[in-house]
């Protein structure tokens, strides 16, 4: 399932769901060589960490920084990939896309100093009802529909 609007309504098989996105950011280093992203614990919540772009600091050495993250694959194992390798005078910055991950997620600098960030979103997505100003929404939308055609009744002629 791939999250591309800030908000928006899908119905699933437990009703519609909204979703929310927030701007993620994390410094590795060799001070700090790896960021646990979880979310909240609460039932009707899931949280997504959308990886978008690995960057060398300033003062990033000559030399390979490794970044891989650790997650729960589809059969709930948890696997570490690398996902980024980085050197300052060939590829300061690597482009992941929208690379997305359910939480718990870790992100661990395996090999170099950085420093580095790795940025993308945090995205929060809601199970439940809908809210009043989803209700709203819609009725603004059936404003903006154009009506039916209607066939054309038929004269009778007279004679």
């Amino acid at each position: 399932m791939s999250f591309n609007d800030d908000e928006s309504s899908e119905i699933g098989p437990s009703g519609p769901s909204k979703l929310e996105s927030f701007l993620f950011s994390c410094e590795l280093s060799s001070k700090v060589p790896f960021y646990t992203f979880q979310g909240d614990e609460e039932e009707d919540l899931e949280h997504f960490l959308e990886l978008r772009t690995v960057c060398l600091g300033e003062g990033a050495k000559e030399e390979n920084n490794v970044v891989e993250v650790t997650a729960m694959n589809h059969q709930g194992k948890t696997i570490s990939v690398p996902i980024a390798n980085l050197h300052i005078k060939c590829l300061p910055m690597v482009s992941l896309g929208e690379f997305e991950l359910k939480a718990p997620v870790t992100i661990r600098l395996k090999a170099g100093t950085g420093p580095l960030t790795v940025s993308g979103l945090h995205l929060i997505a809601s199970q439940g009802e809908e809210s009043d100003l989803s209700d709203e929404d819609e009725d603004e939308d059936d404003e903006d529909d154009v009506p039916a055609i209607k066939p054309a009744k038929k004269k009778q002629r007279q004679q």
